[in-house]
């Protein structure tokens, strides 16, 4: 029977469904043990505190208060996992109504005494009106601010396009507005071949001939031929009215034409080189040839010689007055700018001193180009072996900027609608550039010349410029358009400006 009761043992002990009589306590029944003697001490009041005593004095409990600080103790978590505070009636009517009153849409016909206390009850609950203190709304009209609030920041929202959000980017096309054919053109860096009047009429010297072109009526019409051809046309100037235009030719002639009626007035004589450069101050017509000195001619006067300057001691390749007609500013294959004072202070014997005389550059001075919104400002490019653009304060003397654009300048322009400065350029470009003035920023490269760009001129409303190159074109590109906004207000300025016309009787 022993031998019986001991595999009934072994059997009891390898069954996985039986109690483990030998095994520590489970920690829910430890739990309980140590919870039920204190709930008794507190609901028994007959009972001894004993037991709650030794519970207490027991080392492996930590104790839960500091000692010698008042601290508040966590509520106990025996009834649950959170912790929800006591709230009075009132409190809860007012989160009941708000809870159910304030997404709804309002209604018109509420009274003003009922929107009152809805702001009341708002008030004493939130210590705010909840309609004026949100920031973000779905729909209706943007918040006002406060009656005598200044606010010198940018509105954050709005209903409508903010100014900075509607700004427009400006558009440059990179190809031609339109390309004209230029046979027989001359491919000489120091001529002057290419000039824009103020009646929109664009002219174009190509060797012994010179044309016309009407940018308005598309109309060609050959306004000059050389009787001999073996001589060629060496540079063409406009009038300021556009009713004149100013021929000099390789024989050291200057012609001077009529050009609505296509009829030569006269020609002046007195150079002893080819007349390369010509510039107009008023009826003054300003010339310089390739032996260096520089003729001012009244054509109104029967003896149009008026004055001579002497400074360059190589061709005069380029010529520019400043738009007040105060000076006159010259650059010449000897690398030389020289700036020289109005026709009133000129002499006829070319002794006339040059205000400024400026000798930086490395190559021949042909660029120039005075700032239309800075009278005393002067820009000029360097050839090949200088290809830079400076900056000059004739008042001064001083350089207050140059640029080197790594090729050679043949032609400087001031776009004033947008505050630019348009270069031409020979090798190893052959491009026009648009930079920004005057921190110099490259605005756009048009590219599309395959020789080098000769001449730039702009058009009268300085929205477009032509250029003419040795790849016998002339190119023409409009990079300057003004909005229609700008475009009325500047026209409207143009209207109270007046100027005056030199008339055809006073020219004999």
């Amino acid at each position: 029977m022993a031998q019986f009761g001991f595999e009934n043992d072994i059997q009891n002990i390898m069954k996985l469904d039986m109690p483990i009589t030998n095994a520590p306590m489970p920690r829910w029944q430890r739990k309980a043990s140590c919870s039920a003697p204190l709930s008794n001490s507190s609901l028994t009041p007959g009972k001894s505190g004993n037991k709650s005593q030794s519970l207490s004095k027991t080392p492996s409990k930590t104790p839960n208060k500091t000692p010698g600080k008042n601290v508040k103790c966590t509520p106990s978590k025996a009834g649950g996992d959170r912790y929800i505070p006591t709230r009075n009636g009132k409190q809860m009517d007012v989160a009941s109504f708000l809870l159910t009153k304030e997404n709804e849409p309002m209604d018109t016909n509420e009274s003003t005494a009922a929107a009152e206390n809805r702001k009341a009850w708002s008030v004493t609950l939130n210590g705010c009106n909840i309609e004026e203190a949100k920031i973000l709304h779905f729909g209706g009209k943007p918040l006002n601010a406060p009656e005598g609030y200044q606010n010198n920041l940018k509105v954050l929202y709005s209903q409508g396009a903010t100014p900075g959000s509607s700004k427009k980017t400006r558009y440059i096309s990179s190809v031609p507005d339109r390309i004209l054919d230029a046979p027989d053109l001359r491919n000489d860096f120091y001529l002057n071949l290419l000039d824009w009047s103020s009646q929109n009429m664009l002219a174009v010297a190509l060797h012994d001939s010179v044309y016309l072109w009407n940018a308005t009526a598309g109309d060609i019409t050959q306004l000059m031929k050389m009787e001999n051809s073996e001589e060629y046309i060496s540079s063409v100037s406009f009038s300021k009215e556009g009713h004149f235009l100013a021929v000099g030719t390789s024989d050291c002639k200057v012609h001077l034409w009529d050009v609505a009626n296509e009829k030569r007035l006269r020609t002046m004589s007195g150079h002893s080189a080819r007349v390369g450069s010509l510039c107009w101050n008023e009826h003054v017509v300003s010339s310089g040839s390739r032996s260096g000195r520089i003729h001012h001619d009244d054509v109104r006067m029967p003896h149009p010689l008026i004055g001579s300057l002497s400074g360059h001691t190589q061709e005069v390749c380029g010529l520019k007055w400043s738009p007040d007609g105060r000076y006159l500013a010259s650059g010449g294959n000897d690398n030389m700018v020289h700036v020289w004072p109005g026709v009133a202070e000129t002499n006829s014997t070319g002794t006339t001193p040059a205000i400024r005389s400026f000798s930086e550059h490395t190559g021949a001075v042909k660029a120039l180009a005075w700032c239309p919104w800075q009278s005393n400002i002067l820009a000029s490019g360097g050839g090949t072996s200088d290809r830079s653009i400076r900056v000059w304060n004739v008042n001064s003397g001083s350089c207050i900027s140059c640029l080197d654009t790594q090729s050679q300048i043949s032609s400087l322009v001031f776009a004033p609608n947008y505050k630019e400065l348009v270069s031409g350029h020979g090798f190893a470009h052959n491009n026009v550039v648009i930079w920004k003035y005057p921190s110099f920023s490259k605005v756009m490269e048009l590219n599309g010349h395959e020789d080098r760009v000769l001449n730039l001129i702009a058009n009268p409303d300085c929205s477009a410029i032509a250029s003419v190159a040795g790849d016998e074109t002339v190119r023409l590109w409009k990079c300057f358009e003004l909005d229609p906004i700008r475009k009325k207000a500047k026209d409207r300025g143009a209207a109270k400006s007046t100027s005056g016309v030199i008339s055809h009787h006073a020219i004999r």
